[in-house]
């Protein structure tokens, strides 16, 4: 398995800032459907795959440990904004990039149901959602997301798009920082919308990672859906500081609707808290850890 592209991840995360933006928040939309999670409550997910300790929290320790960690995380946030309650989540990284082409040349790796399954009665353990995380590779969302619509006709089972790993360019993943562009996502809306109507779901969530400004072209083009809840997540590390500069320059400088934020447990250094993460402008309704 591919991990995170570290080296390039942490020195980019916030080397560009924003030109004078003029955002506004909370962002004009849809108003929220009856079962929406956000933004009357606060995701708090652990991610990661556990067939890797590499990728996060998810595989790094026993899941028993884990859930109680995660426990930990959740009361945490409850204690620092009673006023908005926690909705714990397991972020799945259920297609995987890979630095080899595999069979198909397509440079990922498919997690088996079985798997998928294992994270899910995991997740039911603590009442908790489930994210399924797409790494396209050379691939692309209208390739991958079908296979995981069994799944996604589930109501406590949502989506995450990694930006970083969908290689447009043909290179390698890992190689260059890939790109999404508001086709991909407004593809992908389409889909979740037409599962919420068909199955008498409640709307979905659809986080997407971003830490620089290239992986997610044409924000402005992505059309809302009272049926999905769309997060921007800022997705890089390093010290509070740059960490601040990347939300700004990359999230709030480009308003689309929610917003989320990533702490890592090894490459934040110092980590930041709660408290200071909710100093943030707007305060993120989404919250993972790696």
């Amino acid at each position: 398995m591919l991990a995170d592209s570290a080296g390039m991840k942490a020195k980019r995360a916030a080397t560009a800032r924003p030109k004078s933006p003029v955002p506004v928040w909370p962002v004009p939309g849809p108003t929220p459907l009856p079962g929406s999670i956000l933004p009357a409550k606060r995701i708090v997910a652990y991610y990661g795959n556990p067939l890797s300790k590499r990728m996060g929290i998810l595989g790094q320790v026993p899941p028993d440990e884990m859930l109680s960690r995660l426990d930990k995380e959740v009361a945490a946030w409850n204690a620092a904004d009673p006023s908005t309650p926690v909705q714990p989540a397991l972020h799945l990284i259920a297609v995987v990039a890979q630095a080899g082409p595999g069979r198909d040349g397509m440079y990922r790796a498919r997690m088996s149901d079985s798997l998928i399954e294992r994270v899910a009665s995991w997740a039911a353990r603590r009442n908790a959602i489930v994210f399924l995380d797409v790494q396209v590779g050379k691939s692309n969302v209208k390739a991958e997301l079908p296979r995981l619509v069994p799944f996604l006709k589930r109501p406590n089972v949502h989506l995450g798009l990694d930006p970083e790993f969908s290689m447009k360019g043909g290179h390698k993943p890992g190689t260059r920082i890939g790109t999404l562009d508001a086709s991909d996502i407004n593809y992908t809306i389409g889909l979740l919308s037409q599962l919420v109507t068909e199955h008498n779901l409640p709307p979905k969530v659809l986080v997407i990672h971003r830490f620089t400004r290239p992986m997610l072209t044409r924000t402005k083009q992505i059309e809302l859906d009272p049926r999905v809840q769309v997060v921007i997540e800022m997705d890089g590390f390093g010290p509070p500081r740059l960490k601040r500069d990347s939300y700004r320059a990359y999230v709030y400088a480009e308003p689309v609707q929610f917003t989320g934020f990533k702490i890592f447990y090894k490459n934040d250094k110092p980590r930041m808290t709660p408290e200071e993460v909710l100093k943030l402008t707007p305060a993120p309704v989404y919250i993972q850890y790696q």
